[in-house]
Order: structure tokens, then C-alpha cells, then sequence
């Protein structure tokens, strides 16, 4: 497996300063960049063409905090974390509000479509407003607890950077945790992203 922390010359950690590693990958690829190499043969080409898709594969990776800590989490313990069907208890009431509301939207959304009537859709209209508030509001509310778990990783983070590598296993199940919990996040934020789509159309 490809060490992304590696291609990208960062630390192993669960956390890293995003402007930081935006940077060094900017540095990496422009200098691998397949542009710059005009007079070079076609083997020459293709080699640079595949470490500026790696450098981007890695960047694209570790930019991300769920993909970053299943990086980590790959890497530390030589295989994917398993799958968990059931939702955390503490996220159990906004797993079903996510739901609820997002299938709401879409009768709202199938109304509208077969909506023919100049009045009706003036008033589909009023009420897609209304719909684009209570999604955002989901959306803020998501993004609070988005927030928090990022505080969570950052003090995962100064436990990681603390340990000794060998006691580093132990901070392993917190990391997990969060990021199935960064899982739940993107999942959720698309479908709320996806209806505000439809309805601004």
C-alpha cells in the first residue's frame, strides 16, 4: 500500500494543518507537473504523469479527515477498519431527523416536478423557500457537531504526537471512532447538499 504521509513528506498523524499540506503538495507537483517536461522522451512523460496522479491521489486522500484517519488507520493496522451498520445512540435522533426530513423534501420535490398550474407554481415556489431554510438549519446543525469532532481530532492528535510509537495502538479505537464519525457526516451533508441543489433549480 502507498503511504500517502510519505508522498507528501508529512508525519504519520491523525491531524495535519490543511494551508500546510496544501502547500507542500503545491510545491511536489508543480515540480512533477507532466507540462514541464517538453523535450522529454514518452517514458520520461508517463513516470512524471504517474507521480503527479499520485501526489494528487495523496493530497486528495489527507485533505480530507475521514479519508485521512482510514489512511492511518490502513496503514497502522494493515487492513481497513470494519464496517458498523448501527448508528451511535448519541447520533440515533439527527439519523432520523437527516432521514425524515430529507424524504419530506423529495414528495416536496416530486409535487413540484408535476406541478403545471402558472398559481401552483408560484406557490410550490414560496414553499421551496421555506424547504431551502429547514435544510440549511439541518445543515448548521451538522456542521456544529462537524466542528466538534475536528476539535476532537486535533486533541486525538496531541495524544498521538505525545505517545511513544510503540503505545500509538491505544489511541487506534478513538480514531476509528471518529472516523466513522466523519463517515456519518459527509453521507448526511450530501443528501442535505443534493436537495438544496434540486430545490435552487
Amino acid at each position: 500500500m502507498t503511504d500517502n504521509f510519505a508522498l507528501l513528506n508529512e508525519p504519520r498523524r491523525p491531524w495535519l494543518e490543511a494551508d500546510t499540506l496544501k502547500q507542500k503538495f503545491l510545491a511536489l507537483s508543480a515540480s512533477a507537473h507532466p507540462d514541464k517536461l517538453h523535450s522529454a522522451s514518452d517514458l520520461e512523460k508517463a513516470g512524471a504523469t504517474k507521480s503527479f496522479a499520485e501526489l494528487n491521489a495523496a493530497y486528495n486522500c489527507l485533505a480530507e479527515p475521514k479519508s485521512r484517519l482510514l489512511h492511518l488507520l490502513e496503514l497502522e493496522l494493515g487492513a481497513k477498519p470494519k464496517d458498523i451498520q448501527q448508528i451511535p445512540a448519541t447520533l440515533a435522533d439527527l439519523f432520523a431527523e437527516v432521514a425524515m426530513t430529507c424524504r419530506s423534501a423529495d414528495a416536496f420535490l416530486a409535487e413540484k416536478n408535476q406541478a403545471t398550474s402558472p398559481l401552483l407554481q408560484v406557490q410550490l415556489f414560496e414553499r421551496g423557500q421555506e424547504w431551502i431554510e429547514k435544510l440549511k438549519t439541518l445543515q448548521q446543525k451538522l456542521g456544529g457537531l462537524h466542528s466538534e469532532w475536528l476539535g476532537q481530532l486535533k486533541s486525538l492528535d496531541a495524544k498521538w504526537m505525545a505517545s511513544d510509537a510503540t503505545l500509538r495502538h491505544e489511541v487506534l479505537p478513538e480514531a476509528e471512532e471518529l472516523y466513522r464519525l466523519f463517515g456519518y457526516f459527509n453521507r448526511w451533508n450530501k443528501q442535505i447538499q443534493e436537495r438544496l441543489l434540486l430545490l435552487s433549480i
